[in-house]
C-alpha cells in the first residue's frame, strides 16, 4: 500500500495535436495532450488528465451529444470508447488506417468516421452491454482524395464531408429518394470545413486558400422523402448493395457516388445553388487558412490561419466582427461552446490553449507549457506549488490542486538547468546556461536578484541552504562552485577543487554542509560556516551524475555513470551500500540505432535521485521510460513505474519493427512529410534534446528530474510528455487495521449512539472506511473534544491527525477540525516529537491544508476590512449624520473580528 502510487495528473502540456471539444454544458474544454486527454473545467478552475492512454498520439476526438462518451482515435487508427463519467475504457476498436475526423450525429444514434477517401457510418454504442460496441451501418464513397471534415444537419438526416480533392459531398444518413449523395465544387484548394445552416440543408464550405462558398438548397429538411421499396425488376440505379468480406460477414451497406452524374438533374431531386463566394483578407502567400468552426445558433464563423491570426464573421452576410492575432504560430484547432460565448483555440507549435470570450474580448483561459523540454522541478515546502524550468528559458509555477500555471518568469535568455524554493516558500531560485542565477518573489511576481560570476560561465546545478541565505551554483565549464548572499547579492566565495564539470549540488537539511558531485568521480563535502574548507572527499568508481541527502542529513546517495547508486555516511566518509540499477532501466531502441537495446543499456545510468519524505526509499530515473523506487536499507527494487506507453516517442520499444526495415535501410530515414506542414522526420546530426532547427522529429522518452512531495503523498517527474504527477488515492483503498468479526458499521453506530466517543473512533479506524470515520468524528460534540483527545490511545493519535489533514482540504468545518488538531498536538506533542522523522509527511500535509485555508480566509478578511473602511469613509463624505465615536468604534469592532478569525486560523 505504501507504493500504490497511481497516475494523478499531467501538467505542463495543454495541447499537442488533434481537435478541441467543449463539454455539453459548455463549461469544460476537452483537449488531447499526446496520447492522453485533459479536461479543463473553466468554471471551477481545475485541470484533470484522465488515467487512460492510447498507443500513439491522439489525432481526433469525438464527443457524444450527451457528453457521457468520447471516442479517441490515435495516429494509427486505433480507437478507444471512453466513459467520461467513470473515466475508464469501455471498448477497443481498430480502423487499421489513419482516421481524419470523427463526429456523432446530434441525436446520438450514429457516428461517422472518415478515413482515406471513404466515410464510414456506425451505430453509436448504447447504454446496454453489447458484444461489439461499433457496428458498421453504411460506407459512403465519393471523394477521390482523403477526407478532412464532417458536419451533420440538426435533425441527423444528412451529413457533409469535405475532401482534399477540393469537393464537398452531402450524403443522406437514411435512404432518401431525393437525396442519396450530392457533390459540390467551386473551390481551388483543400476543404478545411463544411457547415450546415441551422435547421436547413443550406451549406457553407471553407477552403485552405481562404475562400468561403455559400450554398443554398431548394429543399427543406422536411422535404426529404423516404426511399420506396424495390420493385420486382430488381435494384434501382443507385440502390445500395450490401457488401460481404472474405468470411461472408456483412460489412454494412455501400453507397457510391459519382460527381456530375445525370441522376442529380432529374426532376424532384435535391439541388444546390451557389449564392455567394467570399474571400478572406490574406497577408502573404503563406497565410493559409488552417482551422474553422461554425456556431449554428448565432451564425458565427471562426477561422484560424497559419500566421496565428483568427477572424470572426457573421454569416451569411460575411460581416467581419473581429480580427485578432494569438501568436505567430499556426492555429491547429478551433471549437465553440454550446452557448456561442467562448471560443477555444489550440496552437500545436507552441503547445498553447486559449479560451476567448469574444463579446467581452477577454481571455477565460490562457495556458501554455514549456516550448522545449522541461529540465528541472521543485516542490514548495507546503506542497501546494511546483516550479519547473525548461530549455526555452522560462520558469513556470504550477498549482498542484488546480493543475494550472499561474505565473511565468521569462528573464532568462537560455536554458534553465535547475530550480528550487527557499525554506520560506516565497522565493524561487533558478540557474541557467546564460550565466545568471536569479531569485523571484512570489508575492510581487518579480525578479528581485540576479547573481553573476566574475567571468561568464554556464551554471548546471543549484542549491540553497535551509536558512535561504546562501545560494550556490555549480559551473560546467570552469569546474567551480560560486556562493552568493541572498540578502546583499554579493559573491561570498568561489569553491575550487573539482577537476570536471559540476553535475549536482545539495545542502545538508540539518547542517550547513554542501555536497558537490562532479564528473571527476568525486563527491566533495564543504563546510560552509568554517572558512569554506573541504570537509571530506568521497572517491567514486565512475563519474558522478546526481547527489542528494537523506531528509535527516545522515546519508548521501550518489548516482554514477556506471549505473550504480551508492550510499555514503557523510560524517565518517564511508560507503554504506550500493544498488546496481543498470538492469532496471530497460532502455528502448531508437529507430536509427545500430546496436540493440540490451547492448546500449550497458552504457546508461540514472541521472536524477530523490529520497522519500521518511528517508526509507529512494526514487531514481534517467533516459528511460521507467522510474524505479528502491528500499534504501534492503537495497532492493520495490516498484517500477512505466511513465508512458506512447509509441509516438522514440526509444519506447526494445525491438525494432522489421516491417519498417527495407533493403535500402530503415523507413525512418525517408522524408515522408517533406512537403507537409509538419516537416520531415529526422533530427539534425548531434541534436540530443529539443529541436534545433525547423525540422520535426520523434522526441526521445526521458526523465530529467524527480521530486517527492513534502507530504509524501505524491511525486512528480519532468519527462518528454510533460510534468507527470503520481499520488496515493487513499479513498479507493480498503486498508483495515486490527479488524475483528464484531466490528461492523452497525456496531460502531450503536457505540456512537451510547455516546462512547473514544471507543467509536477506535472502532471506526479499525474498520478504516473514510465516510464512517468522518461521520464518527463529526458527531463528537465540540465540548467533548479535549476529553476524547486525552483518552485516545497513542497509536490512534497519528491516525486521527492524518485523517484531519486530508479532511481539511475539502471540509467546510474549519474551526471544528482545527480544534481537533490543536488539542491533539497540545496533549500529545512530546510523544509525537520523539517520532518526528516518521511523522514529518503527515505534519507537512496538515500544514499544507491549514496554509491553504489561511491564505484564502486572510484575503477575504482583508477585503472585508478595506470595504468597511471604504464604507465608513464614504458615509462621512456624504454628510450622513452620525457621531464620530460611534463610527470609529464600529469600524474598530469590525476590524478586530476579521483579525481574530485570521489569527485563529494561523494558530
Amino acid at each position: 500500500m505504501r507504493f500504490a502510487y497511481k497516475f494523478s495528473n499531467l501538467l505542463g502540456t495543454v495541447f499537442r495535436h488533434g481537435n478541441l471539444n467543449f463539454s455539453k454544458d459548455g463549461n469544460s474544454v476537452i483537449s488531447p495532450v499526446g496520447n492522453r486527454i485533459t479536461i479543463f473545467d473553466l468554471k471551477n478552475n481545475r485541470a484533470e488528465t484522465l488515467p487512460l492512454s492510447t498507443s500513439y498520439n491522439i489525432k481526433c476526438v469525438g464527443l457524444s451529444p450527451d457528453g457521457n462518451f468520447a471516442i479517441l482515435i490515435d495516429e494509427e487508427g486505433a480507437a478507444l470508447l471512453v466513459s467520461l463519467i467513470t473515466k475508464c475504457v469501455l471498448h477497443h476498436f481498430n480502423f487499421h488506417k489513419p482516421v481524419h475526423s470523427v463526429s456523432f450525429s446530434p441525436d446520438g444514434r450514429k457516428f461517422v468516421v472518415t478515413k482515406e477517401n471513404v466515410a464510414l457510418m456506425y451505430h453509436a454504442p448504447g447504454k446496454k452491454k453489447e458484444f461489439n460496441a461499433f457496428v458498421l451501418d453504411k460506407s459512403y464513397y465519393g471523394p477521390y482524395d482523403e477526407t478532412t471534415c464532417i458536419d451533420w444537419t440538426v435533425d441527423s438526416k444528412c451529413f457533409a464531408i469535405g475532401s482534399k480533392d477540393m469537393s464537398t459531398w452531402v450524403f443522406g444518413a437514411e435512404r432518401w429518394t431525393n437525396l442519396i449523395y450530392y457533390s459540390l465544387g467551386g473551390h481551388k484548394d483543400v476543404i478545411i470545413g463544411c457547415f450546415f445552416e441551422d435547421d436547413s440543408l443550406d451549406l457553407y464550405t471553407v477552403s485552405q486558400d481562404g475562400t468561403l462558398c455559400v450554398w443554398q438548397c431548394d429543399t427543406e429538411l422536411e422535404g426529404l422523402k423516404a426511399r420506396l421499396p424495390k420493385d420486382s425488376s430488381g435494384n434501382l440505379q443507385d440502390e445500395p448493395d450490401e457488401d460481404l468480406n472474405e468470411e461472408g460477414e456483412s460489412r454494412g451497406v455501400e453507397i457510391r457516388g459519382k460527381a456530375g452524374q445525370q441522376q442529380q438533374e432529374d426532376s424532384g431531386k435535391v439541388k444546390y445553388y451557389r449564392l455567394a463566394k467570399h474571400f478572406f483578407n490574406k497577408e502573404g502567400d503563406f497565410n493559409s487558412l488552417t482551422a474553422a468552426a461554425f456556431h449554428k445558433k448565432t451564425h458565427l464563423l471562426v477561422t484560424g490561419f497559419a500566421s496565428g491570426i483568427f477572424h470572426l464573421h457573421e454569416l451569411p452576410e460575411f460581416n467581419l466582427i473581429h480580427s485578432l492575432s494569438i501568436s505567430d504560430q499556426r492555429i491547429a484547432s478551433i471549437s465553440i461552446n454550446s452557448t456561442g460565448d467562448w471560443i477555444a483555440f489550440g496552437c500545436a507549435g507552441l503547445g498553447q490553449l486559449l479560451v476567448w470570450e469574444w463579446q467581452s474580448e477577454s481571455y477565460v483561459l490562457k495556458q501554455q507549457g514549456h516550448f522545449n523540454n522541461m529540465a528541472s522541478l521543485a516542490y514548495s515546502p507546503d506542497g501546494q506549488y511546483i516550479v519547473t524550468g525548461g530549455d526555452d528559458g522560462k520558469v513556470k509555477v504550477w498549482s498542484t490542486s488546480s493543475g494550472f500555471c499561474f505565473v511565468t518568469f521569462t528573464e532568462h535568455t537560455s536554458s534553465v538547468t535547475a530550480v528550487t524554493f527557499t525554506a520560506s516558500g516565497h522565493v524561487i531560485v533558478s540557474a541557467s546556461l546564460d550565466g545568471t542565477v536569479r531569485a523571484f518573489d512570489l508575492h510581487r511576481y518579480r525578479n528581485f536578484r540576479a547573481f553573476t560570476s566574475p567571468r561568464p560561465t554556464q551554471f548546471s546545478c543549484l542549491a540553497v541552504d535551509s536558512s535561504g541565505e546562501i545560494i550556490c551554483a555549480g559551473s560546467q565549464d570552469s569546474f567551480e562552485i560560486f556562493a552568493w548572499c541572498m540578502q546583499t547579492g554579493r559573491l561570498l566565495e568561489v569553491l575550487a577543487g573539482h577537476e570536471g564539470p559540476i553535475s549536482g549540488l545539495y545542502f545538508n537539511p540539518t547542517r550547513c554542509v554542501l555536497a558537490s558531485a562532479s564528473w571527476d568521480a568525486t563527491v566533495r563535502l564543504w563546510e560552509m560556516l568554517d572558512s569554506w574548507k573541504t570537509k571530506e572527499t568521497l572517491n567514486l568508481n565512475s563519474d558522478a551524475l546526481a547527489v542528494t541527502f537523506r531528509p535527516d542529513g545522515k546519508q548521501i546517495a550518489v548516482a554514477t555513470l556506471n549505473g550504480q547508486i551508492t550510499f555514503w555516511d557523510p560524517d565518517n566518509g564511508v560507503q554504506t551500500g550500493s544498488i546496481e540499477g543498470r538492469h532496471d532501466l530497460q532502455l528502448g531502441r531508437k529507430e536509427l540505432d545500430k546496436i540493440t537495446a540490451k547492448q546500449s543499456a550497458k552504457g546508461k545510468s540514472f541521472t536524477t535521485l530523490c529520497y522519500s519524505a521518511d528517508g526509507q526509499s529512494i526514487l531514481a530515473g534517467g533516459q528511460s521510460k521507467f522510474v524505479c523506487i528502491y528500499h534504501v536499507k534492503e537495497q532492493i527494487l520495490m516498484k517500477k513505474f512505466e511513465i508512458s506507453c506512447n509509441l509516438s516517442l522514440d526509444a519506447m520499444e526494445e525491438y525494432l519493427d522489421r516491417r519498417k526495415m527495407t533493403e535500402f535501410g530503415s523507413l525512418a530515414l525517408i522524408d515522408e512529410g517533406a512537403g507537409d506542414e509538419n516537416g520531415v522526420a529526422i533530427p539534425l546530426p548531434g541534436v540530443k534534446k529539443g529541436d534545433m532547427s525547423s525540422r520535426h522529429f520523434k522526441p526521445e522518452i526521458r526523465v530529467s528530474c524527480l521530486r517527492f512531495s513534502p507530504t509524501g503523498r505524491s511525486w512528480a517527474a519532468t519527462t518528454t510528455e510533460g510534468l507527470l504527477i503520481y499520488s496515493l488515492d487513499s479513498g479507493l483503498i480498503f486498508d483495515p487495521f486490527e479488524l475483528d468479526m464484531d466490528i461492523t458499521p452497525s456496531s460502531i453506530h450503536r457505540v456512537l449512539h451510547q455516546k462512547q466517543y473514544t471507543a467509536a473512533i477506535v472502532l471506526a479506524f479499525r474498520l478504516n472506511e473514510k465516510k464512517l470515520i468522518q461521520e464518527v468524528l463529526e458527531n463528537v460534540p465540540q465540548s467533548e473534544i479535549e476529553i476524547v483527545c486525552t483518552s485516545l490511545p497513542d497509536i490512534y493519535v497519528e491516525k486521527v491527525l492524518h485523517f484531519i489533514a486530508t479532511a481539511l482540504d475539502t471540509s467546510r468545518h474549519l474551526e471544528f477540525y482545527l480544534t481537533w488538531a490543536q488539542r491533539l498536538l497540545m496533549l500529545h506533542g512530546q510523544k509525537l516529537k520523539a517520532r518526528s522523522g516518521t511523522l514529518l509527511p503527515m505534519i507537512n500535509d496538515l500544514q499544507k491544508s491549514i496554509q491553504h485555508h489561511f491564505e484564502d480566509l486572510s484575503k477575504l478578511c482583508d477585503w472585508n476590512r478595506y470595504n468597511i473602511k471604504y464604507a465608513v469613509a464614504l458615509s462621512q463624505q456624504k454628510g450622513i449624520k452620525r457621531s464620530a465615536e460611534f463610527s470609529a468604534s464600529e469600524d474598530e469592532s469590525e476590524i478586530s473580528e476579521s483579525e481574530e478569525t485570521s489569527d485563529h486560523l494561523t494558530e
